[in-house]
């Protein structure tokens, strides 16, 4: 006679290696936003061209999302642990390089390092929590951690870089990520268990290839067609993305090992959590977008100030994710899904009445859009996580990660445009404002009452090319390295 038995909760021992799991994912989330107000002091330091300072703030999210479905196939073949703790050391390494570059291209080359580590982070953390996490109620609860820690990064980013830069140099904002980093490498060996999924060692590094120039491409195009206008090299950008797709897509239904499993998308539930994903980010990013130029460019607040009031509508997202794992299991995630559509869509309901004078409804819109979308995308993330075996659980979060940041893309590209042109139309000629997408040439150099106006650019930081500060004191910062600023 057989008993079936029910998958094992959880215990202490899981529960902290979820602890040491989310460490990487916040240092990743947070790298995408944490040059927001150092650009314009490493542009004072490095005296980088304008390309070069667009390819410092953007190398770094490009690279990251071209590699997601490579290094997901990496880890299912390596080993998910082995993957992460080669990933956490490269991030490590390429921190400290990227803190004490000496140049503007040195720092482009770092940048693009991290985004190689970090494209075998996200993943890795994903698939391994699928795999500690056996019983379906643990693993909710602990994907509501991973969603909630995942989006804290993003707001956070922002404000702990103003804080750092009050007092050291730029080069700090990349050295945090080093303990957090070095604590990685000596715990996971001891919490974490190693997996690897049930397929070929063999690897197809022309699939790998096509993943990249269909994706890096993509992205770009859209995000500097958003941020900068049409022109038929961004429109080139994006049909070639869309051909090499094409083309992944293709290789991958006729070559034995490859980088992405198609079988996975023969499962419904996983195909519409994909989908749901890519949906909630475009809406999220791009209401992110809409509303940090609004605090800037209508309201007039500094950056600094911007991110903090920012952080407002957390009040309401920081509960959504714990809220969305307790009532999925009585409710039934489909229904608990819907809803957390049906609170976002009434929080750009909220948005649409925005006025002159609207900081208390941007932020109750916000709240209400970003607790909306966090409670979709912690039960899609679990659905599909969940939906696939344990051994495909690499490739699974891949694809996941990769639509969340398509998503991301189509959410700066469409709404934060949409957004960029309602706010233009609605400025008056006695709030001058100038968009910094490019660089003010020597013929073009704005007034001070323009360097000192707020943004309206939608996809660029409000302080990329402010005027640097410089603080003249023996124990604080300047704009220059350590050697520079100490007498």
């Amino acid at each position: 006679m057989s008993i079936n038995q029910s998958p094992q909760r959880a215990g202490r021992r899981e529960w902290t290696a979820l602890a040491v799991l989310v460490l990487p994912l916040l240092l990743v989330s947070m790298d995408v936003s944490v040059l927001y107000f150092a650009v314009p002091f490493i542009a004072g330091d490095l005296n980088p061209s304008a390309t070069q300072q667009l390819w410092i703030f953007d190398s770094y999210g490009f690279v990251l999302a071209g590699l997601l479905l490579t290094m997901g196939a990496i880890g299912d073949r390596l080993g998910r642990r082995r993957l992460l703790l080669i990933g956490a050391t490269g991030f490590s390494l390429a921190s400290f390089a990227a803190a004490y570059a000496p140049n503007a291209e040195a720092l482009i080359l770092a940048r693009g390092i991290l985004g190689v580590a970090g494209a075998t982070l996200m993943p890795s953390t994903l698939a391994l929590i699928r795999n500690i996490f056996v019983h379906d109620g643990d693993r909710t609860r602990a994907m509501a951690v991973w969603a909630g820690v995942m989006s804290s990064g993003v707001a956070i980013g922002p404000i702990l870089s103003g804080a750092l830069l009050q007092y050291f140099w730029w080069g700090s904002v990349f050295l945090i990520n080093i303990p957090a980093m070095v604590l990685l490498v000596g715990l996971a060996p001891v919490l974490l268990p190693e997996f690897r999924g049930a397929v070929s060692n063999r690897f197809d590094g022309v699939s790998a290839l096509l993943s990249l120039a269909a994706v890096l491409p993509a992205v770009y195009g859209l995000k500097e067609w958003a941020a900068n206008g049409f022109t038929l090299v961004r429109l080139v950008c994006l049909l070639a993305g869309i051909g090499f797709g094409v083309l992944f897509v293709r290789r991958q239904r006729t070559v034995p090992d490859t980088v992405l499993d198609a079988s996975l998308f023969a499962q419904r539930t996983f195909t519409v959590s994909v989908a749901a994903q890519l949906l909630a980010m475009f809406a999220l990013v791009g209401n992110a977008v809409f509303v940090t130029q609004y605090l800037q460019s209508v309201l007039g607040m500094s950056p600094f100030i911007a991110a903090l009031w920012s952080l407002a509508p957390a009040l309401l997202v920081g509960g959504a994710a714990p809220a969305a794992a307790t009532l999925a299991p009585k409710l039934g995630s489909a229904a608990v899904v819907c809803t957390g559509f049906a609170i976002a869509a009434a929080g750009f309901g909220v948005l649409a009445t925005i006025g002159v004078h609207g900081l208390v409804t941007a932020l109750i819109g916000s709240g209400l859009l970003g607790a909306g979308l966090v409670i979709v995308m912690t039960l899609v993330t679990d659905l599909a996580i969940g939906a696939v075996s344990a051994e495909r659980a690499g490739a699974a979060a891949a694809v996941l990660e990769t639509g969340g940041e398509l998503g991301g893309a189509l959410g700066i590209a469409i709404l934060g445009s949409i957004g960029a042109a309602a706010i233009s139309a609605a400025s008056t000629p006695l709030s001058p404002r100038i968009c910094l997408c490019k660089p003010p040439t020597p013929s073009t150099k704005p007034s001070a009452a323009q360097w000192e106006s707020p943004l309206a650019c939608p996809a660029r930081s409000a302080t990329r090319y402010s005027r640097p500060r410089v603080r003249r004191s023996p124990t604080v910062w300047t704009s220059r390295r350590p050697s520079a600023r100490w007498s």
